[in-house]
């Protein structure tokens, strides 16, 4: 996903060292599948629903199914039914979840009839064309405002939604569509069904009136554009641009992993959301001027990272956006040249620089932090994005890709966090990277340079001084420059002060740091005499 406020200013306002565990209760249980039915209506905000939920029951004497109750507001589900397999139970409905009684490990069918009106997750509203409309917005843990299910991206499950609401609608969600009918002359109930496990971070429907549009297939997956009605004619000709940029992932990482791409202007308050072959965009996104091409990129990007190969827990962020992120930075390389890329590496930087000036402390994998909207920061984005780059920097860009698919190959449907991901990149460069993980990803911070250099004839010295507290080993390029003529230096950083001295053909009358874009670090550069 991309933050509103970051897609357009790419800064952000927003430690510990190892990643926090996932919730006892999460773990209680492995749901293999949901089924959902729905009712929605446009005489009242009131949501009806039935769950059946076929999970497998791993230890306690209870299920713990989050479900958000009707707080103070009067907003929330409450639960008036439970059967386990069948039979009706006695539960208890408690603020943020529902205690099942269940007496057996094993498989268990567990059915839930509720209703109330969303607090959250399901956003009910208006377009900007005042015509309502209905969508869900779950990341992080939003999801069980408004369906009962394991909130956690650790555990990932088939989705079905049948969904009944007024006819002059059209519904969106998960999956390939199985059902569109008309139920009488007032309503109509549309059927989805997605059959390849997914986090419910990623769960979703979307309801308004849309215009359909086919923008083409890429190899066997359909592309389609939801479109508010007035915008029909734009949002077609702006979205239809996913054609274009599918196939380069599908080349790079593997697969796509989804039965169909549908692209919907919705009402999502992020910039863009990457719900599993549905994705939803800002309503404004839709211009006629195909403005969104790094935004469609960023989200196609999220079917790969963060949809199938999904972070362990929400510390492990940058997993998903990282590699969104960089990803598009490589898929904007490929398409509009290096320049370009390095234009946007420029400003993304400047991005980190400006967020560690307001957040010090904070590292990327940053499991201290409960309030997940805080992750959203520009260390999720594009310093982990820059940790990606300066990875393939090192590496090179064959073994680079092919570590990237080997761990896209290996977390295929699975969870990761970053050790994994580190130990799949060990295994494909055959070097140890426990110190280039630890000093991007786990410490806050970067590289703060002070450099001074002098001359005497032909001979240049330069003269490094970290200003960080942790020093930091990585290699400096530097671009030499005198009477016509250039050179490039390389200079491995291993010591909080050291100098390096380069016999040139020349005499230096200029350098240049990091000339190719390749290095997270700010400085201060001097000659001295």
């Amino acid at each position: 996903m991309k933050p509103l406020l970051y897609f357009f200013l790419l800064t952000f306002t927003g430690n510990c060292i190892f990643a926090q565990g996932v919730p006892e209760r999460h773990t209680r249980i492995d749901v293999i599948g949901y089924q959902y039915q729905l009712q929605i209506s446009d005489l009242h905000d009131t949501l009806r629903g039935q769950a059946a939920i076929r999970l497998n029951m791993l230890r306690g004497d209870s299920i713990l199914l989050d479900l958000h109750a009707p707080d103070a507001s009067g907003k929330g589900m409450r639960v008036s039914e439970v059967t386990v397999d069948k039979q009706p139970v006695t539960f208890t409905q408690l603020a943020e979840w529902v205690a099942i009684p269940v007496a057996t490990k094993g498989e268990h069918q567990i059915a839930l009839q509720y209703k109330g009106i969303p607090a959250d997750g399901l956003i009910i509203s208006t377009n900007k064309y005042n015509r309502r409309c209905f969508f869900a917005d779950n990341w992080p843990n939003r999801a069980h405002q408004w369906i009962p299910c394991n909130d956690h991206p650790s555990d990932k499950a088939t989705v079905g939604f049948r969904v009944t609401a007024p006819a002059h609608y059209q519904v969106i969600a998960n999956g390939i569509q199985t059902e569109e009918c008309r139920n009488g002359s007032d309503t109509a109930v549309t059927e989805w069904q997605e059959t390849t496990a997914i986090p419910s971070k990623v769960m979703v429907i979307g309801c308004a009136e849309f215009a359909v549009g086919y923008a083409g297939a890429v190899g066997q997956v359909p592309v389609t554009s939801w479109i508010f009605a007035p915008d029909r004619s734009k949002g077609f000709y702006d979205y239809s641009q996913a054609t274009e940029i599918l196939p380069w992932f599908i080349q790079k990482v593997g697969p796509y992993p989804f039965s169909k791409l549908a692209n919907v202007q919705s009402k999502t308050i992020f910039g863009g959301m990457e719900n599993a072959g549905c994705i939803f965009y800002y309503e404004n996104s839709v211009t006629g001027n195909r403005k969104v091409e790094t935004l469609l990129a960023h989200e196609i990007a999220h079917q790969w990272f963060g949809n199938s190969a999904s972070e362990k827990h929400w510390s492990e962020l940058w997993l998903s956006e990282g590699f969104a992120t960089y990803m598009t930075d490589m898929y904007m390389e490929s398409v509009h040249g290096i320049d370009t890329m390095r234009k946007m590496l420029q400003e993304q930087r400047k991005a980190v620089i400006d967020f560690y000036r307001k957040e010090p402390q904070r590292p990327i994998v940053d499991s201290l932090e409960t309030d997940y909207m805080k992750l959203l920061n520009a260390n999720s984005y594009p310093k982990a994005g820059w940790v990606l780059h300066m990875l393939r920097r090192q590496l090179g860009d064959s073994i680079f890709w092919k570590g990237i698919r080997d761990y896209y190959a290996s977390y295929t449907g699975k969870n990761a966090n970053t050790t994994d991901f580190m130990r799949v990149m060990e295994k494909n460069s055959g070097r140890n990277l426990e110190t280039f993980f630890r000093q991007w990803l786990r410490t806050p911070g970067h590289p703060q340079l002070r450099i001074q250099w002098s001359t005497k004839g032909n001979n240049l010295q330069v003269h490094i001084r970290q200003m960080q507290k942790e020093i930091s080993r990585f290699p400096l390029t530097i671009r030499v420059r005198g009477n016509g003529r250039e050179s490039i230096q390389s200079i491995q950083v291993n010591s909080p002060d050291q100098q390096q001295h380069f016999a040139l053909p020349f005499t230096a009358t200029q350098i240049e740091i990091d000339p190719f874009t390749d290095l997270l670090a700010e400085w201060t550069t001097e000659r001295v005499k």
